[in-house]
């Protein structure tokens, strides 16, 4: 049975992108079969991947979205892309920004990811999709597709204190649009173990939320190997397998992996 996870944060640089890809790459070594949805306009998954010129793909989720708009056979086999360490990618390029605008006078517009994620569950056992830092039509879309929600957060005030906004708004969803939706936990991101600052967040975020929604036993430390994978092409366990961040994804893998699904 397959499991959809949409990785989500309104604010940016606290990891998504990194935590998407090195959790399903992680969860793709363990056997799984796993696809990569990149639903942010400015493609930072697809180049995560190696994919340098995501605005030269012709096939995307854009495209995909507006023929399930359309009510047109969906490309999906053309869009697909297999990547080297065995997950696969649904890329996105900048045409998902003007999609997500003309999305508002769609009917049913929350629905249509959802759509199409339906008619492709059966070939996956984990699909996790990396949303862009809002909380807007393509978020909403995601949320409303997903089984859960894995919230990464870095250990710093200010994304700590947007937390609240994205709960309701995920409360919002599940109680309107999808029911079965429940967090998979909150993931503490781009830790400084060495300071008391980064301490002191990580134990707010456990005080206020462990007993609320859920928070992953994994810390993900401060890496500068993390940041640099991004250019790379590749997920932590190829470009620093030996490294501490690559041994936190490992440990985030296994929790995700025996979660009960």
């Amino acid at each position: 049975m397959c499991k959809v996870i949409a990785v989500a944060n309104q604010k940016g640089g606290v990891g998504k992108t990194t935590t998407s890809v090195n959790l399903g790459i992680g969860l793709t070594a363990e056997g799984n079969r796993v696809l990569l949805v990149d639903c942010d306009p400015q493609g930072s998954l697809t180049v995560s991947l190696g994919y340098k010129e995501p605005d030269q793909l012709e096939n995307t989720l854009a495209s995909l979205i507006s023929e399930v708009i359309e009510d047109e056979d969906l490309q999906i086999k053309e869009t697909i892309i297999h990547h080297e360490e065995g997950v696969d990618l649904i890329p996105a390029n900048i045409e998902l920004s003007a999609l997500e605008i003309n999305m508002v006078n769609v009917m049913s517009r929350e629905l249509m990811m959802k759509c199409l994620i339906d008619q492709i569950r059966e070939d996956y056992d984990y699909i996790i999709i990396d949303c862009m830092p809002s909380l807007g039509m393509l978020t909403i879309n995601a949320l409303v597709c997903a089984d859960s929600v894995l919230i990464p957060v870095q250990a710093a005030y200010l994304p700590v204190k947007g937390l609240q906004q994205l709960i309701k708004t995920i409360s919002r969803v599940q109680r309107k649009l999808n029911p079965g939706l429940h967090i998979e936990g909150i993931l503490l991101t781009m830790v400084d173990g060495r300071t008391n600052y980064a301490k002191d967040i990580s134990r707010l975020v456990y005080d206020s939320y462990s007993d609320q929604v859920g928070v992953f036993k994994t810390i993900i430390p401060l890496s500068v190997r993390a940041a640099e994978i991004s250019a790379e092409g590749s997920s932590i366990y190829q470009y620093d397998p030996k490294g501490k961040a690559a041994s936190a994804y490992k440990s985030l893998t296994k929790e995700v992996a025996n979660d009960g699904r």
